[in-house]
């Protein structure tokens, strides 16, 4: 089997695993982030109501995303806009990724302005 596709197997194979536990409501509404090569996106998401509550990115703030001082950054816009959306607490959900490097750094940002998980 091809290298990369074993991975994607991998990282697919635990998002299922926490999809099937965490889950996003009014009242604590889930952080998912998604990591790629070049970027890093993060949005706040409400799972019954299926929306889109607070969203922040890489590409959005002009920083390549590609480093853990960029994934902070969007971590840090990310809380900013949640408090004023009024979203103290969040569900954290790494997508599959391990909790290490750019996700790490963008949800130790997020703490560090506010967000509860």
């Amino acid at each position: 089997m091809d290298k990369n596709k074993a991975k994607t197997q991998r990282i697919n194979r635990r998002k299922r695993g926490i999809r099937k536990q965490v889950l996003g409501t009014p009242q604590r509404p889930r952080l998912s982030v998604y990591r790629s090569l070049k970027h890093v996106y993060a949005q706040i998401v409400d799972d019954l109501a299926e929306t889109t509550l607070v969203s922040a990115n890489s590409r959005q703030l002009g920083v390549s995303g590609g480093n853990c001082s960029d994934a902070s950054t969007v971590g840090k816009t990310l809380a900013e806009k949640a408090a004023a959306a009024g979203i103290s607490e969040v569900a954290f959900d790494r997508n599959g990724r391990k909790y290490h490097g750019r996700i790490k750094a963008l949800a130790e940002a997020a703490r560090e302005n506010g967000l509860k998980f």
